[in-house]
């Protein structure tokens, strides 16, 4: 009993040290770049040991990838529980979509530099974390497609529609949407720009009626 319960102790340090280090490390490479920024950088602004950079990951690169999943497991989890949340509350496909363009905003909102640094790593393909990052990636893009293909067979939406292309252009939407608001218009109010990202979706930018 004493030993599980000083295990768990030892996991719940090791989980905050990283943390720590994903904070840090975020923080660093997007204000200056991978390149630029050292391991010993990451260990000052984490305000841990160098030591202990290089005792939870084997490199800067294996850091900087486990960041990337780390940050994109949260987007995950937070777009399948505003579905999921959706659901149980009985609202509809279209419900599910809104509720997750709306957590978009939240995870984005809560942690731009990681936001900036994903969409940065988008365009670059000569990374050692590619393949890892495409991974991550339609992780998130697999959940939005999961409501839309419920959403086809219940017959709310088109059997026309391109589900995984949908999927994509609304991720990329809320990313792009997102990431202009902060730099451009930080006036708005995070309900203001859910509200017009909710009528694009719902097709009520048109001006029609009836």
């Amino acid at each position: 009993m004493e030993s599980s319960s000083a295990t768990a102790g030892v996991s719940r340090r090791r989980e905050a040290t990283r943390q720590k280090l994903y904070e840090a490390a975020v923080t660093l490479i997007a204000e200056q770049g991978f390149s630029a920024t050292t391991v010993d950088e990451i260990a000052e602004r984490a305000g841990v040991a160098k030591g202990t950079v290089y005792y939870n990951f084997a490199s800067k690169s294996v850091l900087f990838e486990e960041l990337l999943r780390h940050g994109v497991g949260l987007l995950t989890a937070s777009l399948r529980e505003a579905a999921e949340s959706t659901a149980r509350a009985g609202g509809g496909k279209v419900d599910a979509l809104d509720a997750m363009i709306r957590a978009g905003l939240v995870f984005i909102d809560r942690y731009p530099a990681f936001t900036q640094l994903y969409v940065a790593e988008l365009w670059r393909t000569n990374r050692a974390w590619q393949s890892t990052l495409m991974v991550v990636r339609q992780q998130a893009v697999a959940v939005v497609e999961g409501v839309l293909r419920e959403g086809v067979e219940n017959g709310e939406f088109s059997d026309e529609i391109d589900v995984p292309l949908t999927a994509s252009a609304l991720v990329g939407m809320v990313l792009v949407a997102a990431l202009d608001w902060q730099s451009f218009q930080p006036e708005r109010s995070l309900d203001d720009v859910h509200a017009a990202l909710s009528r694009l979706l719902q097709g009520r930018v048109s001006g029609r009626r009836g």
